[in-house]
């Protein structure tokens, strides 16, 4: 077993095949806990995905965590978290908390104020960790506007 300070997050393009399986996993695992049209995906082939910051997160070398930040302003004063997943059999190590911070400082970093996220009502362990680093509950927004099944939060960077 891989020891936490053997914890790494690197900065990926969106091509990056350990993000893309990273990925799809957590696809799998949202379309067995929500009706299929629910997820929200990244799509990869929009010239936009460009523009996000994606990081994998590895442990011993091997991928275990993935997270996503998207400019929801053009000037990236307001960045969205996409994509957040940790691996099943790597999870209660703290990996989950050490990416977001590491997510929160590069959006600082690329001069953002405020990062909104949105996860499902069915995440439970999802939302302890956002309400547990400071996201607080905000109104739906953009395209989960009016989707049972969205919450929303967000955090003031500092």
């Amino acid at each position: 077993m891989s020891s936490v300070t053997e914890l790494k997050f690197v900065t990926v393009q969106p091509d990056n095949t350990d993000l893309r399986d990273l990925i799809e996993r957590l696809d799998e695992d949202l379309k067995a806990r929500y009706p299929h049209e629910m997820i929200y995906v990244v799509d990869f082939t929009d010239p936009k995905v460009k523009e996000m910051t994606f990081v994998v997160a590895y442990l011993g070398g091997q991928p275990v965590g993935c997270g996503g930040l998207r400019p929801l302003e053009k000037d990236s004063s307001v960045m969205e978290l996409k994509r957040f997943y940790v691996e099943p059999g790597s999870r209660k190590m703290g990996i989950a908390g050490k990416m977001l911070v590491d997510l929160e400082e590069k959006a600082a970093a690329a001069g953002c104020v405020e990062i909104k996220l949105e996860t499902g009502i069915k995440q439970p362990e999802a939302i302890a960790l956002y309400v547990k680093h400071g996201y607080r509950p905000i109104d739906l927004f953009g395209q989960y506007i009016g989707d049972p099944d969205s919450v929303c939060y967000g955090k003031i960077l500092s």
